[in-house]
Order: structure tokens, then sequence, then C-alpha cells
């Protein structure tokens, strides 16, 4: 499809992880069918995978600073990165790790807690719209406007009537994003309900985790069978052509930050940003300067 630019994006071939970890569009998804401790399509071990990981970084800053350069020419083209997953998933660590292999002054970084009461006399994408990168960034939401279809659904914070009306909503603005140029990377990360025990445990062990630790994460993980069929309805109903759903297993924090980085690095290269022409005359500027 050709983009507003007038170049055309590069197809993913199928062998991309991308078209591994993609979650199928329109079909019942059952979590308890994917391995969290999988690792689809990455290296043999941790080793390796901290080497690749490694490995994505120079070419994951060159493109991004492409990317950034392109907009000083009135390319709109950004990317967003919606991380979304249960408690001690990664969310942070992805943000950490991962988002750290990037120039930090070129990424928006945005954590989603509770509504504010502000927020809360607002539709519920607004506080969402305000909180997008802009042309030539990289934007990362730790949560999300899926937390109203999430832990709305499992708190019933809202009629289920006006619930059912939230996914049209997510998918048409996710859609709005695609047409303005953003390109829509949302990774959902799987961990097992074993491996969250484990985690939680580690932070309760380590005082030096305990501002990690809060008592309502127990409560949350009593209603773990629910949050699993919120996500499965989320994943079923919003994954769509202009915004996908990934999902990674998580169970293994250095598989997670190599896919994650691999499926930036993908839609990165698919975008395929190049730096614009100058706008003046190099040789004349040149004679100028020496001249100083």
């Amino acid at each position: 499809m050709a983009k507003k630019d007038g170049r055309k994006k590069r197809k993913p071939q199928e062998t991309s992880l991308r078209h591994l970890l993609r979650v199928p569009g329109g079909e019942r998804i059952d979590l308890t069918a994917y391995d969290a401790s999988a690792t689809p399509g990455g290296p043999a071990d941790k080793a390796a995978g901290l080497a690749a990981t490694a490995a994505l970084a120079p070419r994951l800053a060159d493109l991004q600073e492409r990317l950034y350069a392109a907009s000083t020419a009135g390319d709109r083209r950004r990317v967003l990165l919606v991380l979304q997953g249960m408690d001690t998933s990664g969310k942070g660590g992805t943000v950490k790790h991962v988002i750290g292999l990037f120039n930090p002054s070129g990424c928006r970084i945005r954590a989603f807690k509770a509504p504010t009461p502000e927020e809360q006399n607002h539709p519920f994408l607004w506080r969402i719209m305000k909180a997008l990168p802009g042309p030539g960034e990289i934007g990362i939401f730790d949560r999300s406007h899926y937390e109203d279809v999430l832990i709305a659904r499992v708190r019933e914070l809202v009629p289920r009537s006006r619930l059912g009306r939230r996914y049209e909503e997510i998918n048409l603005f996710e859609k709005s994003l695609a047409d303005d140029g953003v390109t829509v990377v949302k990774v959902f990360l799987h961990i097992s309900y074993e491996e969250q025990r484990s985690r939680l445990l580690e932070r309760l062990d380590n005082p030096e985790k305990h501002w990690k630790f809060n008592l309502g994460d127990i409560e949350e993980r009593g209603m773990w069978p629910a949050y699993q069929k919120a996500y499965e309805i989320a994943l079923k109903r919003c994954t769509t052509d202009d915004a996908p759903w990934y999902l990674v297993p998580a169970d293994r924090k250095w598989y997670r930050n190599w896919a994650i980085s691999r499926l930036l690095l993908e839609h990165l290269e698919e975008l395929d940003p190049t730096y614009p022409p100058g706008n003046f005359d190099v040789d004349e500027s040149r004679r100028r300067l020496l001249a100083t």
C-alpha cells in the first residue's frame, strides 16, 4: 500500500518474527495453549540471546536516527510500542533493557496508572491521545487504552454494553493512527501463573525490591482467570491489519527482550526511513567554511 510520502512499505517476509508471533485475527484465543517459557524463533540459549540483543543495538539506533531526521523534512511517520501484560510480566524491564538501546531524546515513554479525576471526566481515549509520539519519535506505553477493557471488565467498572462498544472504538482509533503515519506495535507479554508467583516472591525476599511490591498484587493475582479471559477477548477483538497483536512469551526475560527488540527492528526496517537531502549547496558551504 502506497504511503503518504510516496514510498511503499516493504512487505514483511513470512519467516519474520512478527509473522511468527502475530495473534491470528478473528479467532478464539486460548492463552493456556501458549507456552510462556517458549522461545519461538529465538537464539539457542540465554547467552546467545543476550549477545543477539546487544548486536541489534547499532541497527536500531541507526534506524531511529533516520526516522527522526526524516521528520525534519515533513515525514510524519512514528512508532508506538504498546506493552500489556499481567503484573511482573516485564513491562518496566522492557522499557529499561530494550528502549535503552535507543537515543532517549527520540523516545516518549508513558506509564498509565488509574485515571485521575480530570481524566475520568473525559472519554477513555482522551488521555491516550495526549500521550502519542510526535513525528519521528518512538513512543512507549507501559499499559495503555487496553486497561479500559481489561481491568474495567474484571472489576466491572463500566456496564457491559459500554464495554462492548469500547473494542470497536479502539479499533477505529488505531486505524486512525495508522492512517496518520503511526506504526502501532502491540505486545502482550505472556507470563505463566507460576513464574509470576516466583517474581513476586523475589520482590518480597529482597529489601531492595520492596518498593516494587504492592499488597494489591496479591489480590489481583487472585483474579488471574478473569484477567486471562479479559486478555483473550481483547486479543481476539482488537487484532487487525492496521494494529495486530504480538504474543511474546515472557517467562524468560532474555527472550522477551530479544523478541521485542527484533519486532521493533522489523517494523523500522519496513518503514525504511532515509536521511533527507540538504537544502543548501554543499560545495559552496565547504568553500565558505574553509575560508574562515
